[in-house]
C-alpha cells in the first residue's frame, strides 16, 4: 500500500499550499532559481511546488530527490568508511546553488519507522559527516543569508498516529485540514493572512527587544524550573525574517514563536519536555534535561534514551542551548489540542528550546561577526540544531532585568504583553 498518495487531499488545497510555500514562504523572485528537497514519496506535492515556482518566474527549478528506503539500505550495508564520508561533490552543489542565488524549499513529513533496524551509531556518524561538510551552508541558513522554507507533507502513516481512531482516509483528510489551517493556507488571501500574522508577532517582538531582559525564568507543574540568561543586545525574531537583499520570507510554516539566542553558559535548572522529539525519524519521549552553567549535566528519557544521548554527544556545542522560544498555547495551532508527532508543528504550540547552534541574527550585528566574535558575545556554536518543546498549560515565564525589575511575560501558557 502506498501510504503517501497525495490525491487524498483536494487538488485545490494542495495548490494553495504550494503557492504559499513559493509566494510567501521563500517569496521567490523573478529569474531566481529554486531548489526543492523532497522524498520521492511526496512527488505530487513537489511537482505542484515546481509548477507554481515556474509560474512565479523562476529561472530554473531543480528537485533534489531523496529516498528513505535507499537511505536505510546505505545505513544497513555500506562500508564503515562510507558512513563517515560525505562526498565533496554533494557539498559543491550547495556552493553552486548559493552562488546562483537560489532559494530552498524542504518538503518533509513523518515516518518514525522508516529507518527501523538501522544502527543508531551509524546513523549518527553519517549525520555528523554531512553536517560537518555542509557547515557553511547551514550557517547561511541560520543567519538568513539565503531564503528557505520547510513544508510539511501529510501522509497516511503519519495521519493514523495523530488520529488513531479514524479510518486511514478520514485520518489523512483530518491531518490535511489541520496542516492547512495551522499554516494559514485555508485563508481567502494567503499573502495577506501571513503579513497580518507577521505584524502581530512583530509588535510583541519589538516589545521584547526594547526590554532587553537579562534572564527568563520558566516554571510549570510538569517539573520545569529553568532560568536562562540572555546576552546583551540580543534580538528576538518572530514571524518572517529579511535576507541580505531586504526580501521578507517565512522559513517555518507554521510559525507562532518569538525566539532569541540565550547566553551559552547561563542556563540552570530542569526542563521537562511536554511533546515527543522526532529526530531523523526516531522518537524520544517522556524526557528531561538538567542544566548547570549552561551545560546539560543530566538527561533521562523513558523512550529513545540512546537517541537523546546521541544528540547531546554530537559535539561539545550540542550540550548547550542555541535558542529559546516563547509560543502561546492560544494560537490556532495550539487550540487544536492535537499531539502532532511532528517537531515543527508541536514546537509551535508552546515554549521550546533549541539545542546546538545559535543564529547570528539573534544578536545585534551578528551576521557580520566571525564565529569567534559570536562565541565571545555568548552565542553557542555546534553542528547541531534540534528543538525541544516544554511549554505547558500552566507555564509561567518571568523576565528579569539587570536592575532586578521583574515582569510577568506568560501565565497559563499565554502572553501577558
Amino acid at each position: 500500500m502506498d501510504t503517501y498518495k497525495s490525491e487524498d487531499c483536494t487538488e485545490a488545497g494542495q495548490k494553495k499550499y504550494a503557492a504559499l510555500a513559493v509566494r510567501v514562504g521563500v517569496n521567490l523572485q523573478k529569474h531566481q532559481p529554486l531548489i526543492i528537497h523532497s522524498d520521492i514519496r511526496h512527488a505530487d506535492l513537489a511537482r505542484l511546488v515546481q509548477a507554481e515556482a515556474y509560474e512565479a518566474g523562476a529561472s530554473n527549478v531543480f528537485i533534489d530527490w531523496s529516498d528513505r528506503e535507499s537511505e536505510k539500505a546505505f545505513l544497513l550495508h555500506a562500508d564503515e568508511s562510507a558512513i563517515d564520508h560525505f562526498p565533496d561533490w554533494q557539498a559543491a552543489r550547495f556552493e553552486e546553488w548559493e552562488d546562483a542565488g537560489a532559494a530552498y524549499i524542504h518538503i518533509i513529513s513523518e515516518g518514525a519507522d522508516a529507518l527501523r533496524g538501522a544502527s543508531a551509531g551509524r546513523m549518527g556518524r553519517s549525520q555528523k559527516a554531512a553536517r560537518a561538510k555542509l557547515r557553511g551552508h547551514h550557517e547561511k541558513i541560520r543567519s538568513h543569508r539565503v531564503r528557505w522554507c520547510l513544508l510539511i507533507a501529510p501522509c497516511i502513516e503519519w495521519a493514523i498516529k495523530v488520529f488513531p481512531d479514524l479510518t486511514e482516509q478520514d485520518a489523512l483528510r483530518s491531518l490535511w485540514d489541520l496542516v492547512l489551517r495551522g499554516s494559514r493556507a485555508d485563508a481567502p488571501d494567503i499573502t495577506q493572512a501571513w503579513h497580518d500574522h507577521h505584524r502581530c508577532l512583530g509588535l510583541r517582538r519589538d516589545f521584547l527587544n526594547e526590554q532587553q531582559f537579562e534572564s527568563l525564568h520558566f516554571t510549570s507543574d510538569t517539573g520545569t524550573d529553568l532560568s536562562i540568561g540572555l546576552p546583551r543586545n540580543h534580538l528576538y525574531i518572530g514571524g518572517g525574517v529579511v535576507d541580505d537583499e531586504g526580501v521578507l520570507f517565512f522559513p517555518n510554516m507554521p510559525t507562532e514563536e518569538l525566539f532569541t539566542a540565550p547566553s551559552k553558559f547561563n542556563a540552570n535548572g530542569r526542563l521537562v519536555a511536554t511533546k515527543p522529539l522526532i529526530y531523523e525519524g526516531r522518537v524520544i519521549d517522556e524526557f528531561s534535561l538538567v542544566f548547570e552553567g549552561g551545560r546539560i549535566v543530566g538527561n533521562h528519557a523513558r523512550k529513545g534514551q540512546d537517541v537523546l544521548r546521541e544528540i547531546i554527544e554530537m559535539d561539545e556545542g550540542s550540550r548547550y542551548l542555541g535558542e529559546i522560544a516563547l509560543a502561546s498555547n492560544r494560537s490556532p495551532l495550539a487550540r487544536s489540542n492535537v499531539l502532532f508527532h511532528n517537531t515543527l508543528f508541536d514546537e509551535n504550540t508552546g515554549c521550546h528550546v533549541g539545542l546546538g547552534e545559535a543564529s547570528p541574527s539573534n544578536i545585534t550585528g551578528g551576521k557580520d561577526k566571525s564565529k569567534e566574535e559570536l562565541e565571545a558575545l555568548g552565542l553557542n556554536s555546534s553542528l547541531l540544531t534540534v528543538n525541544v518543546t516544554f511549554g505547558a498549560d500552566d507555564m509561567m515565564v518571568v523576565g528579569a532585568k539587570e536592575d532586578g525589575t521583574e515582569m510577568l511575560l506568560m501565565r497559563d501558557g499565554d502572553f501577558q504583553f
